[in-house]
């Protein structure tokens, strides 16, 4: 049976939008792992939040999730009898930042890189690592990518979560089967655009569809551009969730039609509801890389436990993924034959076959993701979330 649920409006959440990425790192949210030390000196895990504008949301639910996760693997005993200091490393998306955050990682004695949240900040954390002195090489396991195909099997990246081909396929599967054959394509901006349009088009080809650029804010518009925003009846949007809402807003009305957004998972659906939905003309269908939050699996109801136990915060697909990628994280901790050091973290990793996270399936061939996990979710004009 179909979830059909609405959210309220939230001013904290609000507020928090609002701030900064430095405000963040202020929050105040408890590191999960700062506890009992016998059984052996804790493992240290690190994570990147990439806290720019565009991902403050998908960032901060997914670092939450991870948070309550490594608080429960802790709460039973961490990973092969040894507690996890869980690192979390805030940055604001720069150059500057990312650079810092290395040094942090460098000097942490860290056995790996967890769940690190954006693109851009899991493709610069790689190349600074190529840069460093020769060294052990750090793995990258289960961070939140969407243009998965740009880190290749030797980058050290270890991906679980379906990118942009495997969300569009599923998100256009439905329109593809009654005979919809084109779309237009719009950006949240020149940056989005420049990294996603040809990892978009590929996707694209593969389906058998043909897109239709709608204009990209701060860039001049041409003449099909501007035709398609006005004509396009299914949009595909790459963007974070208040990019989105601004788009949606600034959408054309034509009368007597109605207008589908498609939006990947960087969307947060509770969050644009918040912010005041759509217009009414208009209707976004948003992919997930994880479970309806209503779903019987074991791992969605540790999640819901978990953070009705350590945080006072609603669940999100964003945070049930952070949830996911720091209990594989702890996976492949815990099924390690030797001492929990980088070298044979890396090492598990190339081996690694699929995975069974308590009722959420990994498939895997060594560094290659086989598969992966896609659902959907709508948010109706009139405000209902239907999963």
């Amino acid at each position: 049976m179909p979830l059909v649920s609405r959210f309220s409006h939230s001013p904290a959440r609000r507020r928090w939008l609002q701030g900064s990425a430095a405000a963040l790192a202020a929050w105040g949210l408890p590191a999960a792992g700062q506890a009992r030390t016998e059984g052996g000196a804790p493992v240290t895990v690190a994570q990147v939040v990439d806290m720019s504008p565009g991902l403050q949301d998908v960032g901060r639910d997914f670092l939450v999730g991870a948070q309550a996760a490594w608080q429960s693997v802790n709460a039973q005993g961490g990973v092969q009898g040894r507690q996890v200091r869980h690192l979390p490393i805030v940055t604001d998306g720069s150059r500057q930042g990312l650079q810092g955050a290395w040094q942090r990682i460098e000097s942490s004695h860290c056995v790996m890189l967890s769940g690190c949240v954006g693109d851009a900040a899991t493709r610069a954390l790689s190349e600074l690592q190529a840069q460093s002195p020769a060294g052990t090489r750090l793995a990258q396991v289960a961070p939140w990518v969407q243009a998965e195909a740009a880190h290749a099997p030797g980058s050290h990246v270890f991906g679980i979560f379906p990118g942009y081909q495997e969300q569009m396929a599923h998100a256009l599967k439905t329109l593809a089967t009654v005979g919809v054959r084109d779309m237009g394509v719009a950006f949240a901006g020149a940056p989005q655009r420049a990294q996603a349009l040809e990892t978009v088009q590929r996707a694209a080809t593969a389906l058998g569809l043909q897109l239709h650029l709608l204009p990209t804010p701060g860039q001049a518009a041409s003449a099909a551009e501007r035709r398609a925003e006005q004509t396009q009846a299914i949009v595909l949007f790459i963007g974070g969730t208040p990019e989105l809402h601004a788009f949606a807003r600034r959408l054309p009305v034509q009368p007597g039609t109605h207008r589908y957004i498609v939006a990947l998972a960087d969307v947060n659906l509770q969050v644009l509801a918040q912010l005041g939905g759509t217009p009414r003309h208009s209707s976004v269908i948003a992919t997930q890389a994880v479970p309806l939050l209503t779903s019987t699996l074991g791992v969605v109801r540790a999640y819901r436990q978990a953070l009705a136990r350590y945080y006072d915060e609603p669940p999100s697909p964003q945070g049930l993924a952070g949830f996911v990628s720091a209990r594989y994280a702890a996976a492949v901790l815990s099924g390690l034959r030797a001492e929990p050091t980088r070298a044979n973290v890396l090492q598990a990793l190339r081996e690694r076959t699929d995975s069974d996270i308590d009722g959420f399936m990994v498939r895997c061939a060594g560094s290659e993701r086989r598969s992966g996990y896609v659902t959907q979710t709508m948010l109706a004009a009139d405000g209902r979330i239907i999963g």
